[in-house]
């Protein structure tokens, strides 16, 4: 039996081929709205808004009239062009939903749009209490729990509450997850099954480049790359560095990003006694730092206990550099246990550290998965995700989907 995202083992049951280059298609008279809380200019832009930008952008590229309509921050135009989509920003990033309900239902009243794209990334919308025009629900992930680790319970209770009913609200409507863990979700929330697809994310995979043993660090290197928010759970990394460094394993961890938890993870690291020399908080780095530090570090680490797709870690497999990850939700199906990297349970620290030791003393195992890691992250692509998200956004307009 394949793997699945190995080569013979496609998640989304489509093949293991891509689709190949976007060409120009029949899409280009059909008016988009879409709303998602943040767009990619916005300094707390994520891999949502990586998503966004990379797949919409595309079809804008190929004719779709696209308008985003997006929450702003001290300081931002309040209309502005990125890759093609009209951007509209509304509101901030907490008061974003009212604001945004509201310009989207002048814009649907004012002119004929085919279609209205919710771009599930925070809280719901609830498009399909006061639109009829046809809707396409896009989800990455909801929180959940997890958001009682990322937020004070002011913020967190509603957010929970507000998820609540999601199954009931948008049972019917025709919906895309990016990953299996989301769709299974989703299922459990009341959606039905045969509403929705799986659209994995892309990568630019010529833009990440294996070094090879040579290129390597000297020393042991293990990196985190990404937003230090509480629910990344950063400190199970720092925990698991304790651990080796109690066993005089030599490693060092580079934590790469920015993010309002990094004094608590300083603290945190003084607190455990970590060692100067082994753990070191980069900050921001721009893309060409990140895809070095992909390639020349030994293993990559997320131990995020819910994510949408883990889209670091098909970006490390890309460079060849295998992922020791939590068996959670989004990153179980973005690392291949056992052949692009391992998965460890969510929260056991001694598992972590004992799978990070292991691969740190088998050079040839931490090769043959960067081989894997290649391999699989080139069943993905970001033409692929737009040519599917294209075929999803066309059934959606042709069967004139309404709430139900």
């Amino acid at each position: 039996m394949t793997e699945p995202g190995i080569p013979g083992g496609d998640p989304r049951g489509l093949g293991s081929e891509g689709a190949g280059p976007l060409e120009a298609g029949p899409g280009g008279a059909h008016r988009v709205l879409l709303l998602n809380w943040l767009d990619r200019e916005n300094p707390r832009a994520g891999g949502a808004e990586v998503h966004l930008h990379e797949t919409f952008g595309r079809l804008a590229r190929r004719g779709w009239r696209i308008t985003l309509v997006a929450s702003g921050w001290p300081g931002a135009a309040t209309q502005t062009e990125l890759d093609g989509i009209q951007v509209l920003r509304v509101g901030s990033r907490l008061s974003y939903p009212i604001p945004a309900i509201r310009t989207a239902r002048r814009l649907l009243a004012r002119e004929r749009w085919d279609l209205v794209v919710e771009d599930l990334n925070k809280v719901p919308l609830f498009t399909p209490r006061w639109t009829d025009t046809p809707l396409l629900l896009l989800v990455h992930h909801l929180f959940g729990r997890t958001a009682f680790q990322e937020a004070s319970l002011p913020v967190a209770l509603p957010t929970w509450l507000l998820e609540k009913p999601i199954g009931r609200i948008y049972r019917g409507v025709p919906g895309v997850a990016v990953s299996a863990s989301t769709r299974d979700d989703l299922v459990r929330r009341g959606l039905l099954p045969r509403d929705l697809r799986i659209i994995p994310n892309g990568i630019d995979a010529e833009s990440f480049r294996p070094v090879g043993p040579g290129g390597r660090f000297p020393e042991p290197t293990l990196l985190y790359l990404g937003r230090l928010q509480r629910y990344k759970r950063v400190d199970l990394l720092l925990q698991a560095l304790r651990v080796l460094q109690a066993r005089d394993v030599p490693a060092r961890l580079l934590i790469a990003g920015k993010g309002p938890h990094r004094p608590a993870l300083e603290q945190e690291a003084e607190r455990l006694g970590l060692e100067p020399e082994r753990v070191r908080f980069l900050g921001f780095i721009s893309e060409e730092e990140k895809q070095e530090l992909l390639a020349r570090a030994w293993i990559h680490l997320l131990a995020s206990p819910k994510e949408g797709w883990g889209i670091s870690n098909l970006e490390a497999a890309a460079s060849g550099t295998p992922t020791v990850a939590s068996d959670s939700p989004g990153l179980r199906d973005s690392v291949v246990d056992g052949r692009t990297g391992y998965l460890v349970p969510h929260g056991d620290v001694e598992a972590l550290a004992a799978r990070i030791s292991g691969l740190l003393a088998d050079t040839e195992g931490r090769e043959q998965m960067g081989r894997e890691g290649r391999r699989f992250a080139a069943t993905f692509s970001w033409d692929r995700t737009a040519e599917e998200m294209e075929v999803a956004m066309n059934e959606a307009v042709a069967s004139g989907a309404r709430r139900p």
